[in-house]
């Protein structure tokens, strides 16, 4: 009984419990009486408990790596700012760049990081690390943020798959690694039209006896493959589960209201944008949409206020119908890359690669907006103020989502692996 309640003061503390918290907790009130909870048990309670909360992330992913001086950093007052001017927000005293005049006035909603700082200056090597927390290693593949989240999150009742990828296709450390094919991303390559191969050909009935038969024909299959059948016929019940559902519904945009579809704009972008809101809506747990190349090694200002003008409109507005629908509040905004640019333009009127100081903005889950975190000093070479590294920013991220970022998944070698390795929460976005 004593071990019951040290157990449930637990839980109430809201603190996710995680095999080792488990084992400290035996070992300071005594071995689990008969009928007492397991550790299955437990995590099992713990985890529902999270999911009727609903919590959820939209990572806004802006792959080959965004300007910091054309959007959340600009340096209007130095040759490396290369004339982009910065503007007001909606908030006294913040600016960002010039390119931004829609996300300016929902600044109120973004905490905006100017001081994010890495090593790695490697597109695919990045990629990898900003979406699992870890640096690239051959021995182990490490789940993407999308699969962490929507195991530990993701709405069994839910239909659609819980991560959904809108573009993004072989994004480097983007799988499930570890955790298995079961939360691996389902992939849209385009939010225009609905998911390829999902229109039944046959009728329900004739489609679920033929589901039915392949069933029975794998389990005949050879000994030494059905690991690989058990991971194949968990795929196709997940797609025939989701080709069934009237929950497909949620990827018609077109259904939505024109003030709507007029408020988040046009593109491909702004459409993906729109079918986030709709999927996290439906019970989807984590949905990332990709826009890209911020590759820019040559003529960066134009192809860079290109970019911001596919992003401003759609992003701002993102945000703003979120909060009108009472989502803010629990779905975590992310708006990341995988680094920044070089202070420098290069000879072709470019910027490079550049890890050492970038930024980053995020918003809802318990985020406070309207405020900047972290500096870089006035040519933007190096960070002047409140560094902060990758698993620094994992760590945030899953205090938003009230997730342990000390819980432990295991490997098929049997090695624990957290969430995300040290690091530290990044205490003021959270006031």
């Amino acid at each position: 009984m004593r071990m019951q309640r040290h157990l449930d003061l637990e839980m109430r503390r809201g603190r996710v419990v995680c095999r080792r918290d488990f084992l400290k907790s035996v070992s300071a009130a005594g071995t689990l009486a008969a009928g007492s909870l397991g550790f299955r048990d437990l995590v099992t309670l713990k985890a529902e408990e999270l999911r009727k909360e609903g919590m959820a992330c939209i990572l806004l992913w802006m792959q080959g790596g965004p300007s910091q001086f054309d959007t959340f950093t600009p340096k209007p007052d130095h040759t490396n700012g290369a004339g982009i001017n910065a503007i007001r927000t909606n908030i006294p005293g913040i600016h960002i760049a010039e390119n931004l005049p829609n996300v300016a006035r929902q600044m109120d909603k973004l905490a905006v990081m100017r001081s994010l700082t890495n090593k790695e200056g490697n597109h695919l090597r990045a990629t990898y690390q900003l979406h699992t927390g870890y640096v690239l290693n051959a021995s182990i593949k490490h789940p993407t943020l999308g699969s962490l989240v929507s195991n530990e999150l993701g709405d069994p009742e839910c239909e659609i798959p819980s991560f959904v990828r809108i573009g993004g296709r072989g994004v480097a450390g983007g799988d499930a690694g570890i955790l298995g094919v079961e939360y691996n991303p389902f992939v849209l390559n385009s939010p225009e039209r609905p998911p390829e191969n999902t229109e039944l050909y046959t009728s329900a009935f004739r489609h679920r006896r033929r589901l039915g038969l392949m069933d029975r024909l794998e389990a005949e299959g050879p000994v030494d493959i059905q690991a690989a059948i058990h991971d194949h016929r968990k795929v196709y019940h997940k797609a025939s589960k989701m080709i069934l559902s009237p929950q497909m519904e949620a990827f018609e945009v077109d259904q939505e209201p024109d003030y709507i579809q007029q408020g988040y704009g046009r593109g491909q972008f702004a459409k993906g944008c729109l079918l986030a809101r709709r999927l996290i809506e439906t019970g989807v747990t984590f949905v990332e949409v990709s826009l890209g190349n911020w590759d820019t090694h040559q003529d960066n200002n134009d192809r860079t206020k290109d970019l911001t003008d596919q992003l401003d409109q759609p992003f701002a507005y993102l945000l703003e119908d979120l909060e009108q629908r009472g989502m803010l509040d629990k779905t975590l905004v992310i708006w990341m890359g995988e680094f920044g640019r070089t202070p420098k333009i290069n000879a072709r009127g470019g910027r490079d690669h550049f890890p050492a100081a970038f930024n980053a903005a995020i918003a809802g889950a318990g985020v406070r907006g309207g405020q900047v975190i972290g500096e870089t000093e006035s040519s933007g070479q190096a960070v002047s103020d409140r560094p902060i590294e990758v698993p620094d920013l994992f760590r945030s991220f899953f205090h938003a989502l009230k997730l342990d970022a000390d819980k432990e998944n295991m490997s098929a070698i049997g090695r624990p692996l957290p969430l995300v390795e040290g690091g530290t929460t990044v205490e003021e976005l959270f006031g």
